[in-house]
């Protein structure tokens, strides 16, 4: 076999750049080592499962792969998501994305995809009413619609063209278990899920997938952006409020 099923403990690490010692994260069990490895990113789901409600947002995902995947040959990351609209409590909520996603776009092996978001305002029941109270209340809708489609067309797509030995994929969403099932099953390639909800890993997932690695708020902590970056267009900041 060339891998197995040991799964280390998460790095704490002294920064991006310090070497990782310990136990690869695919592990080989031959001679071969730096597969060609494409990572697949869902981009909100990472968000909500790993970051959200942290001040961890400032995420460099190409270092949180060196951390996770020392003995890999990352040859590209693909990144997943959709552009937010500013909404009357958070006006700032595209500016702060804009940002991030500029900083993304730092990463020479990264690439961006998006989807969309659909908004409409629905009526819906109340789970608890008061006594008195109205029972249907209006509610802004938010779907995010196209990511998960994107990257199982990509994860494919890419498996059959012969571009990568290893593929990852970024996701707790039991969504993706059928593309994961088939570059197992019809093309006999290794998937990892690296999990962003460590909590409440999806069993469906962890049923088909090569295996699944939590994502760790060490590791996250370690694999931050530095304050200050710059780009083709001049130096920007991590935004101030976010």
């Amino acid at each position: 076999m060339l891998y197995n099923n040991r799964i280390p403990p998460a790095a704490s690490g002294a920064g991006c750049e310090a070497v990782v010692t310990a136990s690869a994260f695919l592990k080989p069990s031959t001679s071969r080592k730096n597969m060609k490895t494409i990572v697949y990113v869902d981009g909100f789901n990472l968000y909500y499962g790993a970051v959200k409600d942290t001040p961890y947002k400032w995420l460099d995902i190409s270092c949180l792969c060196k951390y996770l995947l020392p003995n890999n040959q990352i040859i590209q990351i693909k990144y997943f998501t959709a552009l937010v609209s500013a909404r009357p409590d958070d006006p700032d909520k595209p500016v702060r994305q804009q940002i991030y996603l500029r900083a993304l776009r730092t990463i020479p092996n990264l690439q961006i995809f998006y989807g969309h978001f659909l908004e409409h305002v629905v009526r819906m029941p109340l789970a608890h009413p008061l006594p008195n109270g109205p029972k249907i209340v209006e509610v802004i809708k938010t779907e995010e619609k196209g990511s998960d489609v994107n990257l199982a067309s990509h994860l494919i797509n890419d498996g059959y063209q012969a571009r990568y030995q290893v593929a990852v994929v970024v996701s707790n969403d039991s969504d993706l278990v059928e593309p994961i099932k088939i570059i197992r099953q019809e093309l006999n390639l290794p998937v990892i899920v690296l999990n962003p909800f460590p909590r409440h890993p999806s069993k469906e997932l962890q049923k088909y997938a090569t295996f699944v690695k939590p994502i760790r708020r060490g590791v996250v902590a370690a694999s931050q952006f530095p304050p200050t970056l710059v780009d083709t267009n001049g130096v920007f900041s991590k935004p101030a409020i976010w």
